[in-house]
Formats: structure tokens, sequence, C-alpha cells
């Protein structure tokens, strides 16, 4: 063999070699693929907004692992990761009930972008003693009171407790409906019923009525207001709603919102009070036999009301503090595509209903949408008096025993209601103060 063939053959082999380690030293690197791991209520609104930060993420070379939970496992699924300091999640649906018991093992989100142009107010339940927010909003949830446009005309809507009695009376009478209203009242399903109108009475759970700085309420004692006669009314016309005027179904101490809207969409009632999220449900052909008959309006007033009552909070995202710091950075960039995009916000009020986080969409959606400006006639011009929540961290143990409470009044006798809420008085004030 020639020189010049074993220097060709050599040089070959070492070329052969070089392209072997460069092999071997790339192709993990590029085989690597970015991955987030995002958990969430199984829900049209979030799973919208999780369909935009997926849209970011195909084109970023990110996978995106979605794992959608049940609502009623989601809580305590969620809390017992965070609390081990396991990164199962990357990002978390972060909502206003846990906001406060969650803070301490949730990152920072003051430096995604968009969060200049989110509103303040509902963000209070994220903010830690330094003033920095742990939550990034993924959609407005608003209180909103839906009504049967084929059977009651926009200047028929009830706007007090008294005429939605006799308004669902008379459509029962009429045949056209089998109830005239239907709501969530079980655990964790109390805005869509007592709640609502609770507030509309000018009413709360603790004193100071519609206070929510833990300061205040920690000098009043954590006194709950179940005695209080604003409470005694509202209760006693749930519990007429039920047994005497029959507007309700019995049945409906155990309803979740679920339940709730199944019988609202199947038009078996007139009305129905629930997060705006569900518009795209109720005003969906494939769901909902009610569809393209679906209004909204403000909340019916108690009888110590002056003007309607309504809530506006948000669910967020949030970032567990155990997820690694490039995880942590890439999510955080994936969160701010989703805020800044104001063509897959418009597409997830389109189909669902639910109001967009950041307010440039607002100002977007007011100039041409009428369901919008309905919306934002029924929540965003009316009285926004409290939050729909207590922040702080037994908040959710104070929700339990409030419910156990009013359900056990409203499946007792009605002249046993004032001695219902003196005994839960004890109950709910040490659910207050657990854990502190």
């Amino acid at each position: 063999m020639s020189v010049g063939k074993m220097l060709k053959g050599t040089l070959s082999a070492v070329a052969v070699s070089a392209v072997a380690l460069a092999v071997s030293a790339v192709t993990p690197a590029q085989a690597e693929v970015k991955e987030l791991k995002i958990g969430y209520m199984k829900n049209p609104i979030l799973e919208a907004s999780v369909d935009i930060m997926d849209k970011w993420a195909k084109k970023n070379g990110v996978k995106l692992v979605k794992i959608p939970m049940a609502y009623s496992i989601f809580q305590e699924k969620v809390t017992a990761t965070l609390t081990s300091g396991n990164d199962q999640f990357d990002i978390i649906w972060h909502n206003d009930d846990w906001g406060q018991l969650w803070i301490k093992w949730m990152a920072r989100m003051d430096d995604v972008k968009g969060m200049d142009r989110v509103s303040k107010h509902p963000l209070d339940a994220f903010y830690d003693e330094d003033g920095k927010v742990s939550a990034v909003p993924a959609a407005h949830t608003v209180g909103t009171f839906f009504y049967r446009t084929d059977l009651v005309k926009p200047e028929e809507v009830p706007t007090t407790w008294a005429e939605l009695v006799s308004v669902s009376q008379r459509l029962q009478k009429e045949g056209k409906v089998k109830w005239g209203y239907v709501g969530g009242m079980a655990m964790n399903n109390t805005w869509f019923s007592l709640w609502w109108t609770m507030w509309g009475n000018k009413c709360d759970i603790f004193l100071p009525l519609w206070e929510r700085d833990n300061k205040k309420l920690n000098a009043a004692g954590w006194k709950p207001a179940l005695t209080e006669p604003c409470t005694k009314e509202y209760v006693e016309f749930w519990w007429d709603a039920l047994y005497t005027h029959k507007i309700s179904p019995e049945a409906m101490t155990s309803y979740t919102r679920d339940e709730a809207n199944a019988i609202f969409m199947a038009g078996d009632a007139a009305f129905t009070l629930v997060d705006s999220t569900h518009f795209g449900d109720f005003n969906s052909p494939k769901k909902s036999r009610i569809a393209g008959k679906v209004g909204m309006a403000p909340q019916p007033m108690g009888p110590r009301a002056d003007k309607p009552f309504a809530w506006n909070e948000i669910w967020g995202w949030g970032i567990p503090k155990g997820v690694p710091a490039d995880r942590q950075k890439l999510a955080k960039e994936m969160l701010g595509a989703m805020l800044t995009d104001m063509e897959g916000q418009k597409a997830m009020w389109d189909a669902t209903g639910g109001p967009p986080p950041s307010m440039d969409a607002w100002e977007i959606l007011s100039k041409d949408d009428k369901v919008f400006a309905d919306l934002k006639n029924a929540v965003f011009d009316q009285n926004i008096g409290t939050h729909s929540a207590y922040y702080f961290p037994a908040w959710p143990a104070v929700h339990k025993a409030y419910s156990d409470v009013m359900i056990g009044a409203l499946k007792g006798k009605r002249e046993d209601i004032p001695k219902a809420m003196e005994a839960g008085m004890d109950a709910v004030h040490k659910a207050a103060n657990s854990g502190q």
C-alpha cells in the first residue's frame, strides 16, 4: 500500500472517529426535549388558557404535558405535592381560595411579561408580606346571573329576591320551566346560592362585614356574623325557595355547580348564577338545549341592598418554588406569552365566556362584542363590595365549617334557623383559629 493510500485511510478513520465523537457528544443534547408539566382543574376556561400556552410551546420546541384533575381532588393533591417539595408540576392552577395557604411554597411572578396590564384588585389573595405576587391571571371568574332570553325580556329580569320568587312562580305556573332558580349549594359551590345572596344583602361570614384586612378581623376576634339579622334573612330566603315557594329543588342542598348547570342547560330552570366562564357551555348547541337563549344580568338584590353586588376574582397560574431555576424561567416565558397574546385571549372569551386576564384584551372586546358588553354591565359596572373569599391559611377550614352549618340549617325546620346559627358560631370561630 502506498504512503498516500495509507495516509488517506488514516485520515478517513480519523474523520469517522471525529464524526462519531461529535454525534455522541451532540445527540443527547439535541435529543433532550424541553418539557413543562401543568396541573389544573378540568374546566373549559383553564383548558382554553392552556391552549394559548400550548401554541407558544409548540412554536418554541417545548413539550407541554397537561395534567387535568377533578376539582374535588385538586387542592388536596397539589397541597401534598407542594409541602413535600416535590416538583411534579412546573405550573399549577392557583386559585384565590388557597392563595394564602400556598403562598410560602410559590415563586413570585412580578417579573412575568404582561403583569403590568392586569387588574390589581383580584390579586389581593396572592400578595406576600413584601407586596410580591404569586400568581399570573388566567381569567377573571365573576359571578354572573344568567337568564333565559326566550322566557323573559331584559326589562323583566328579576332585580330583587322578591321578584325572583314571583317571576319564577309565574313561569312554573305557565308550564315553561320545572324550576325558577337552580344553583350549586354543596361545599365548594356555596357562591352559587348562599353567598351571592349573603353579599347581595350586605352580609358576610365574619364581623366587620365585608372586611378583608386580616389584622382588623383578628382584632375583632374572628367573630362570625351567623347571628346577625342579615344572615337570618338570606338563610330564610333559601329555606322558603326550597320548601315554601318551591322555586328550587329540595335536593339543591347537595348540588354542585355541574349538577345545577346540567338542569339549566336541559331547559328545566329559568335562572342560575355561576361563573361567566360557563357561558360557553350554556351557549353550545352540542351541550345545551338553550343555546342562543341565554342572557346575563346583575344579581338580584336582598332587602338591605340599594344596588346590585358583584364579585370579580381571578383564576391564576403559579409556579412552585421547588421547580428548578431553568424550568421556572421557561415557565415564566410561556405565561408571559399567554398574557400578551390578544388573539388567543379573544378566542378564549369567544369559546368560554371567561373574561381574559389582560385589560388590553378588555379594550379590544368592549368595542364590538355585545355579549362582553352585557357581562360588563352585569359585573364590572356593579358594586364590587368585597372579595368572594377570605385570604388567610385557615380559609378552607372556615368554608367547610360554614357549609356544614348552613346545610344543616336548611335541612331542619324554618323556626329552628336562629338556633342553628347560634350553634354554628363556635364551629366557624374555631375553624378560623385553626393552625394559628
